[in-house]
This record gives C-alpha cells, structure tokens and sequence, in this order.
C-alpha cells in the first residue's frame, strides 16, 4: 500500500480545501487559516490577489469566532505565507 504525501511547506503540513489552505498541524495548539479572497489571470492561470490570514486555537470546545488570536489580510499568497510562518512559530514557541 502506498503511503500518502503530504505537502508541506517548513516543515509543517499544508492543506488545501476550496479557497481555504491550512498551514500547521492540529495535533498543536495553534494553526494558521489563509482564505484566498480575490485571484487575477496571470496567463491562463488563478493567482490569489487578495488573502487573509489568521492564527487560531485549535482547541474544538471554544467557539470557531472566539479561535481567532490574530488576523491580517495580505496582497498574494506568498506574502500571506510569510505573516502565516511568523506568527505559527511564535505562537508555538510559548
């Protein structure tokens, strides 16, 4: 049986569902949510424009609005990836 990959970007898992990507692992206490909110045609090809970013509480008993710790919207993906591994780190090295 093959095992399955998984993408991961630093060293942290990367999952991607519709026009939302998770960044971390729920197994920690925290994991980034970026949710692509505008693309542009580069060619013929979706690059996101516009994403926001947050850093949340994995814990399933607080309510998903009361999750959030923190938020910010970022022009392109890449941008919102480098915000998303800055505050991961941080936050899991307290």
């Amino acid at each position: 049986m093959a095992k399955e990959k998984v993408l991961e970007y630093k060293g942290r898992p990367l999952q991607r569902t519709g026009n939302i990507v998770y960044y971390g692992s729920m197994a920690d206490k925290y994991i980034i949510m970026l949710q692509i909110l505008d693309t542009k045609k580069v060619k013929d090809m979706d690059v996101a424009s516009k994403v926001s970013v947050q850093l949340q509480l994995t814990d399933p008993s607080i309510k998903s609005r009361d999750r959030i710790v923190k938020k910010s919207e970022k022009d392109g993906f890449w941008a919102a990836m480098d915000v998303a591994t800055v505050w991961l780190e941080r936050a899991l090295a307290q």
